[in-house]
């Protein structure tokens, strides 16, 4: 029997990806769905502007559309709430939810910084899912919130964790290229964006900088420690659909060639927790020896949208060791990879018991 889930914020685009994706997931079924005072009350078909491509899930087109609350009309309450809502929502809605007793899944950047949230990819750091007791003592609450990094932060992130197993880290500097799909729809206008590049994204400099810091961090007896690193980022916008391409260079602990971290990237295998999640990919990280690659419109799909591309390992002058990796900003920088994260939870016990 399949785990109910509820889908918070269901009419944006970040909501209507997940009702695509877990539409054929074998383990979630999707069985409420949330969404404005425009569109409650009516069924989902009517009230959306369905803008991904493809068709609405016939699953869910019939679906009433409910308002926000952690009261959702359905038989039985889901366990476990997706949230693809707004910053300001989610601020006031997650932490309701986690208190009624949901587990809550958020893209929201809301509570990603808070010290005992989660800060999640499986193939980075499935063990800090301990800070979840220690959230729930904390706000005296029967459920909790985990949150996926910033679409931009994971795409620089997975050879960052491999160099800091391998060899040390102890500083990186991000300069990213990011699709016109990570501002949402409409997104940036076209007299903006066409020809040329937005050296700003408001933001996106400090989740770039502080957002790793966690990821490689450490949790001792339900306690964070944040990763003693440090970080400078500069965040673009570019005229591609999607894929965020990160340039990055590291300074490592101690020097390394090339080879050395070409080595340590064909040789890593994520955490064998992994293999058990049913929509992880066969190979997270591609590595890609060609000198013009990775490419968003090459690369950004590898495992349907949920592998790390990585090329252009050389060694760096300034620093150690420097690199280019991509990964899909809508999928694995978004819905697919909170999906994952839930399905980490259900292994791990944290849902369906």
């Amino acid at each position: 029997m399949k785990i109910p889930v509820g889908v918070l914020g269901a009419t944006g685009t970040v909501g209507q990806r997940f009702l695509q994706l877990l539409a054929v997931h074998p383990w979630f079924e999707v069985v409420a769905i949330t969404g404005s005072e425009r569109t409650a009350g009516r069924p989902y078909r009517e009230g959306v502007n369905w803008v991904i491509g493809g068709e609405i899930p016939a699953a869910v087109a019939d679906l009433i559309v409910q308002p926000t609350q952690p009261t959702l009309a359905i038989n039985g309450r889901p366990p476990l709430a997706f949230s693809a809502l707004p910053t300001n929502e989610a601020r006031e809605w997650e932490p309701q939810f986690a208190a009624a007793g949901y587990a809550v899944i958020t893209n929201a950047s809301t509570f990603r910084m808070t010290p005992d949230v989660p800060l999640l990819i499986p193939e980075v750091n499935p063990t800090h899912t301990a800070l979840i007791p220690t959230q729930q003592a904390n706000n005296n609450w029967r459920g909790f919130i985990v949150a996926s990094p910033n679409c931009s932060t994971t795409s620089a992130i997975l050879p960052l964790k491999i160099f800091q197993d391998a060899f040390g880290l102890q500083a990186a500097m991000i300069v990213t290229l990011q699709a016109i799909s990570g501002a949402g729809y409409p997104g940036v206008p076209a007299m903006d964006i066409t020809d040329n590049v937005i050296p700003y994204i408001s933001g996106e400099d400090a989740k770039l900088e502080n957002e790793p810091k966690k990821l490689l961090g450490t949790v001792n007896q339900g306690q964070l420690t944040l990763a003693n690193i440090q970080t400078s980022a500069q965040a673009n916008r570019v005229p591609v659909l999607d894929g965020h391409l990160a340039s990055v260079s590291a300074r490592l602990g101690r020097r390394v060639t090339a080879e050395e971290a070409v080595e340590a990237l064909l040789n890593w295998q994520p955490p064998a927790i992994c293999r058990e999640l049913p929509t992880s990919p066969e190979k997270p990280l591609v590595y890609r020896p060609e000198p013009d690659r990775p490419q968003p419109r090459l690369d950004r799909d590898a495992g349907q949208g949920l592998a790390w591309t990585v090329g252009k390992v050389r060694t760096c002058d300034v620093l150690d060791i420097r690199y280019m990796a991509i990964t899909h900003n809508t999928l694995r920088g978004a819905a697919s990879g909170a999906i994952l994260n839930a399905e980490l939870l259900v292994k791990q016990g944290f849902i369906g018991n």
